[in-house]
């Protein structure tokens, strides 16, 4: 696999590329340097049409009218010019996520499109679903083979949002948020890395009804053994 495309999960540093776009969301960071965010559209495009094995620094340059030595003086490596593209694209899904779930009214409708609403922002990037539907062999083990920080980040985001809904009183306090938003990632991420025949990934409705019937029911939390005799 190209070192490029082996970054898309998982950056050099402590941090994943996925933990650094949840804690971008999350606090709001803004990036003011024009040229840079010139640059990162520029490969975005490029990467998209080209695709990110078959692009060169020198192409980036060019789509975004500045000389290579700029480009590097932003990004010192393919590499690294790749990983700040996927992780903006990252940032873009926690933030859509986040500006979805408040169309709804309750905690259930909010699992149900948060559900829905994951899966499509992935599927219908250019860039990360491109490569998902196009690459996957590149591209999921990246995402599956990283010890877990993969799906440990976006746990970690998912099962914030439980807990605001049991600070809020909407859901139970005795719900176990880790574990719930650990099964409901699993089951998103199995969607989007293994095609399925019998649940169409591209109607809304169909994935709503999936959450209603298989997500929601979780946010309510196990009835004590002695309620079960």
């Amino acid at each position: 696999m190209e070192p490029a495309l082996s970054a898309l999960m998982t950056a050099s540093g402590a941090e994943s590329l996925l933990e650094r776009a949840y804690i971008d969301a999350v606090e709001q960071v803004d990036d003011m340097d024009e040229t840079r965010a010139q640059i990162l559209d520029a490969a975005y495009e490029q990467f998209c049409r080209m695709g990110v094995q078959r692009s060169t620094m020198e192409d980036v340059a060019r789509r975004a009218g500045v000389s290579r030595i700029t480009v590097y003086r932003r990004f010192a490596t393919k590499n690294a010019l790749v990983e700040h593209v996927v992780r903006r694209e990252f940032r873009r899904y926690f933030d859509q996520f986040l500006r979805d779930i408040q169309q709804a009214e309750t905690a259930a409708d909010r699992v149900v499109l948060g559900f829905v609403s994951s899966l499509r922002a992935i599927r219908s990037n250019p860039l990360i679903g491109g490569l998902i539907a196009t690459e996957p062999d590149l591209l999921v083990p990246s995402m599956i083979n990283d010890g877990g920080r993969t799906l440990a980040t976006v746990r970690q985001f998912v099962a914030g949002q439980l807990r605001q809904e049991q600070r809020a009183g909407n859901v139970s306090s005795d719900l176990d948020a880790d574990l719930v938003a650990e099964m409901m990632v699993r089951i998103s991420a199995s969607f989007l890395g293994i095609p399925s025949h019998l649940v169409d990934l591209d109607d809304d409705e169909q994935l709503a009804m999936v959450a209603r019937r298989f997500l929601v029911p979780m946010l309510e939390p196990p009835a004590p053994l002695a309620d079960r005799e």
